[in-house]
């Protein structure tokens, strides 16, 4: 893929204005163009289950090439989407897709919202986090971070926990916004635009991947680092070679913590210790969906893969995507649902990878990067890079 010359190009530029983090170069890689390979051209799709788009709209003018991910979040009856790089916020009917409240920030938000404890929480590009009531978008605090916030905070009882572009790691106070802890890694010279949002684990731990293919994990209540592991080993002998990013949704659960590295690994942890328990090789610039004892990914050149949770042996892949930029697969209604660059979702069979079902959102230069979103009723939402979004059901399966 091209992608590797525009990051090339990207420490070139580092080097002569003395900068040491790249961040923001991978986004320009999102459209038929940048592909050295053309994306697969989909064939027809015979549906074998009924999906019906329940509604669908504008949310601003979308992140563009900008490689954000920015994905709404859903609680209560609402979803809560920000105008990615822009200032406007909003609370939306899950049912019928119209405004609940609609907020003016004043800031360009990025990462995509939180939601939870009745609060909305956002971040900016400007490591800005403001948190307003979720009734009525109310201003309730904001606080100041150290760099640019380009995943979503995570709520974590009292505190949310934010991570930026600069390696920390801070834990505010829900109801004040307040510092509780803060926590600081160097990051390699050379890195993928992205960083993955922390994740809350059962055992009270929150799980953080880093550029350099390491995870993490932090007490939620004092930000104590308790262990570190490698997923992928950020070796070779440029810094292009050692990219080893894990920029996707990390999977946390009791029996595991499951995460996808750049560098080829998707690797399955001890909750509490970190220990290895397995390894798959797969290059992968997305991250993981759960349904029961399967893990769904996608890889870097468009394959979908299932791999078994308790070995992380392959059990089926659908390569009829093959270059078309997936997003990190949704599971709903126990369907598998892919985003691709040309505005299109793509149902898959849980059990075989078939291509059960098909609807398009945006166009060819509209791509769904952000992860689908799944409601506790089984309603998906998914926006587009031009602020298409669109929400679906699936009928009498």
């Amino acid at each position: 893929m091209r992608f590797s010359r525009v990051v090339l190009v990207a420490a070139l530029i580092a080097a002569v204005s003395g900068c040491t983090t790249i961040k923001g170069w991978i986004a320009k890689a999102g459209s038929s163009n940048d592909n050295v390979h053309a994306p697969v051209k989909l064939t027809p799709v015979t549906p074998s289950i009924s999906v019906r788009r329940v509604w669908n709209r504008s949310v601003g003018k979308g992140e563009r090439l900008l490689g954000l991910r920015d994905k709404p979040a859903i609680d209560g009856g609402r979803v809560y989407v920000e105008e990615a790089y822009g200032p406007g916020l909003y609370a939306i009917d899950l049912a019928t897709g119209r405004d609940v409240w609609h907020q003016n920030t004043k800031l360009r938000l990025t990462g995509g919202p939180a939601a939870g404890g009745g609060v909305v929480v956002a971040g900016s590009v400007n490591g800005d986090v403001l948190a307003v009531a979720a009734d009525s978008g109310a201003e309730r605090w904001r606080a100041k971070l150290s760099s640019e916030i380009i995943s979503t905070p995570l709520i974590a009882g009292d505190v949310v926990v934010v991570r930026t572009g600069d390696g920390r790691v801070a834990a505010l106070g829900l109801a004040d916004g307040k510092r509780r802890w803060s926590f600081e890694r160097q990051l390699p010279s050379l890195t993928l635009r992205g960083n993955p949002s922390p994740v809350l684990g059962a055992n009270g731990l929150v799980y953080v991947g880093y550029e350099d293919g390491d995870l993490v994990a932090l007490r939620a209540t004092d930000g104590v680092k308790v262990w570190e592991q490698a997923v992928a080993q950020a070796e070779g002998r440029s810094d292009l070679d050692r990219l080893a990013d894990i920029d996707g949704e990390v999977v946390a659960s009791p029996d595991g913590v499951f995460a996808a590295s750049y560098k080829g690994k998707v690797a399955a942890l001890s909750p509490d210790n970190g220990s290895p328990m397995w390894s798959h090789s797969m290059t992968s610039y997305g991250g993981l969906a759960r349904g029961g004892d399967t893990l769904f990914a996608s890889d870097a050149s468009g394959v979908v893969w299932a791999l078994d949770r308790n070995t992380g042996n392959a059990l089926w892949k659908q390569d009829g995507l093959g270059y078309r930029w997936l997003s990190t697969p949704a599971v709903q209604d126990g369907y598998i649902v892919v985003g691709d660059l040309e505005g299109y979702l793509h149902w898959l069979k849980p059990d075989t990878g078939a291509i059960v079902a098909r609807d398009r959102i945006g166009g060819r230069h509209d791509a769904i990067r952000a992860t689908p979103q799944v409601s506790s009723d089984g309603t998906l939402v998914a926006v587009t890079t031009k602020g298409r979004l669109a929400a679906y059901r699936i009928i009498g399966k």
